[in-house]
């Protein structure tokens, strides 16, 4: 338990010197309303993008593992 604490007094006192800036959000509407039809091709496209090549690959697993 003493290798713990000693090991967090040195991570705490390393972290309470550091300089870290504060973000500048700020909150504006949006420019341009987005329809729901575009959010669902854009939601569509997102997935068609990461799910097809994976089921390819999973699909055509065995002609991989004979290579």
């Amino acid at each position: 338990m003493s290798g713990f604490n000693r090991t967090f007094r040195l991570l705490s006192s390393s972290l309470r010197h550091q300089i870290i800036p504060r973000a500048r959000l700020t909150e504006k509407p949006a420019k341009e309303v987005i329809t729901p039809v575009e959010q669902g091709i854009a939601l569509v496209a997102m997935f068609a993008t990461i799910l097809v090549p994976s089921g390819w690959i999973l699909a055509n697993l065995e002609n991989y593992k004979r290579r």
